[in-house]
């Protein structure tokens, strides 16, 4: 495995840059290399006589040592070289990875998610502020672009903001914070809002002058825990601690152990907690009752949406991308079903909810309104489907695609290691076309697809397992796989009692189709049973019964509904998430080799 890249945090520069970078050189040449420093808080000074130290690192006469990000974009001189920072050529176009100021020193404006050296990091820069200034503050623009962040797969590593989380220092459940120091002065509700979602295994932050750092806390609905870290300004009176090492290896490639690892002190999550008593600053904040101002924003809706006006009129994301939303009627944004319609056509969140969307050409949607009258095999076919193809991970064509989970390739459809897999040997089977689902291919497809089907079934069986077989179909899904994952044949007669189990839990009731333990029949049956107008989930049972449950539009239904009850059958419930699973590319090469070896004389392809 690679090393882990070796990260330097900052808190507030306040245009302090030589004694900065001269601590800097001097810590990478004796604890070093450091690959990136990060700072957080004010960057710029307080006063316009530190001006002369940036002027030297921006004309070239002083270097900066390595590669610096900063979000604190707010002081003396902020407007000036940001402006000029801005209007460079290089620095044109949506660019999330940092605007160039010069050389080895970037700029994190607004909000966005960049990789560094294989990390995750996702930011928030500038401060809350009712001013609209151009600079130093975040937009609800940005708040809303963090929450689109925070749907997507995958784990954030870090998560830099300039203000500390209000709640951070709930006492409930952390060690003594240090003295002088409140949740009020320098903290944002907003930010423990987005820390909540985004879930980060890192939160940094400046502004309050001291560095802290908190115990590991635990997440609601994810298993890793966030370790937050406040750090002090550069060059403060009282000697804390402004520059902070950390060297963690990237989430993207850590084994699902490491990803579960919490350690003895790990608490529960500081926003998950009332407090029973408020701090005297904080009451004035307060609604009624005794939730912490870390916390209120969860429920005091009417007041919420006094304060932001506007909110409501612009569109929910979850509920765009979802169709659900578990804030429900107290959700402060438009659930709306005709931009959800639109949001499955392909076309931009950005541009339904403003009209407009900043990265331009960068952007993969679209930026116009689907036609309306379009007809399901139209969209089917239509040409941008090449353009989505270069963003697939499973098209072969793309650059997106791991060539090296792939097993065999046929003349439709190809085998691949699962990405994440519950268990060894799971198996996708996804169509070559860039298809929905593998019922959207043509009927003589099914041919060569039973015949994969068939290959891995007598495949199992030497291994002393059966299989079973589940597609999810999302009504305007992108490109279709089929999931194989073998279970012990101990455990075969259970499957179908676990599915309809599982079904009565969340509310509906499996139609049961018989094949006859007929591959070939069970595909026919399906094409019978599925219309194209509603999404769908089937499964086939070993004994080749198919549970199959057309999905109506507002209907909750799991993602990962077809995994969690196998999960759930062979006692792996912690692996039912596929993001928590996924393991380094060298062990993923390691069991595609070994499948391939096992199975070369069944494959059809040989």
């Amino acid at each position: 495995m690679a090393t882990p890249p070796r990260i330097l945090l900052c808190g507030d520069v306040l245009g302090r840059l030589n004694q900065l970078f001269k601590r800097v050189s001097s810590v990478n040449k004796s604890t070093g290399p450091f690959d990136a420093l990060i700072c957080v808080g004010q960057f710029f000074a307080d006063f316009s006589d530190r001006l002369d130290e940036l002027l030297e690192y921006v004309e070239g006469r002083s270097q900066v040592p390595i590669p610096t990000y900063f979000i604190g974009d707010y002081g003396i001189g902020a407007a000036k070289f940001l402006t000029a920072a801005s209007k460079g050529s290089a620095n044109q176009g949506f660019k999330m990875d940092g605007l160039k100021i010069c050389e080895n020193l970037y700029w994190l404006k607004g909000s966005g998610k960049f990789n560094l050296h294989g990390l995750s990091v996702v930011y928030l820069s500038g401060k809350q502020s009712a001013d609209g200034q151009p600079f130093g503050t975040y937009s609800q623009d940005d708040i809303d672009a963090l929450r689109a962040l925070a749907e997507e797969p995958g784990v954030v590593d870090l998560f830099l903001t300039n203000e500390w989380p209000s709640g951070i220092l709930n006492r409930a459940n952390t060690s003594e914070a240090p003295p002088g120091i409140s949740n009020s002065a320098g903290s944002d509700r907003i930010v423990s809002e987005l820390a909540t979602e985004i879930k980060p295994r890192y939160h940094i932050a400046g502004t309050k002058g001291v560095f802290y750092a908190r115990e590991p806390y635990s997440n609601d609905n994810a298993v890793h825990v966030t370790r937050f870290v406040g750090l002090a300004s550069v060059g403060n009176k009282d000697k804390q601690k402004f520059i902070h090492a950390i060297s963690p290896t990237p989430a993207s490639i850590m084994s699902a152990d490491e990803i579960h690892a919490k350690p003895p002190n790990t608490t529960l999550s500081p926003y998950a907690v009332v407090e029973k008593t408020l701090q005297p600053e904080d009451t004035e904040k307060q609604p009624s009752g005794s939730v912490s101002e870390a916390q209120y924003w969860r429920y005091d809706v009417p007041q919420k949406r006094q304060r932001q006006g506007t909110d409501g009129e612009k569109l929910c994301f979850k509920f765009t991308s979802s169709g659900s939303c578990s804030r429900g009627e107290n959700c402060n944004f438009r659930h709306d079903m005709d931009a959800r319609e639109q949001y499955l056509r392909n076309v931009c969140f950005d541009f339904l909810n403003k009209g407009k969307c900043e990265r331009g050409p960068d952007c993969n949607f679209r930026h116009s309104l689907a036609d309306e009258g379009e007809s399901v095999s139209h969209k089917r076919h239509r040409s941008d489907n090449t353009d989505r193809s270069k963003d697939c991970w499973f098209c072969l064509s793309s650059p997106k695609v791991e060539s090296h989970l792939i097993l065999s390739v046929g003349d439709n459809y190809y085998c691949a290691l699962a990405k994440g897999p519950l268990i060894q040997d799971h198996v996708l089977i996804i169509p070559i076309e860039h298809m929905p689902h593998t019922l959207s291919l043509a009927p003589e497809t099914d041919t060569e697809l039973i015949r994969f089907k068939k290959a891995l079934k007598r495949y199992f069986k030497t291994q002393g397992n059966e299989v079973v077989f589940f597609e999810w179909i999302f009504k305007h899904g992108t490109h279709a796989n089929l999931q194989a994952i073998p279970i012990p044949l101990s455990k075969a007669s259970a499957v179908q009692d676990c599915f309809i189990s599982a079904a009565e839990k969340i509310g509906f009731e499996f139609g049961v189709m018989n094949s006859n333990n007929d591959v070939s029949e069970g595909r026919e049956l399906l094409r019978l049973h599925f219309d194209g107008r509603l999404s769908f989930f089937y499964v086939e049972l070993p004994d080749g019964t198919i549970l199959s449950h057309s999905i109506k539009d507002k209907e909750k239904f799991p993602v990962q509904f077809g995994r969690e009850v196998i999960a759930g059958l062979l006692n792996m419930m912690d692996r039912g998430d596929w993001r928590y699973c996924k393991l380094s590319k060298e062990d993923e090469m390691k069991m595609v080799e070994g499948f391939k070896k096992r199975f070369e004389k069944f494959d059809p392809t040989s």
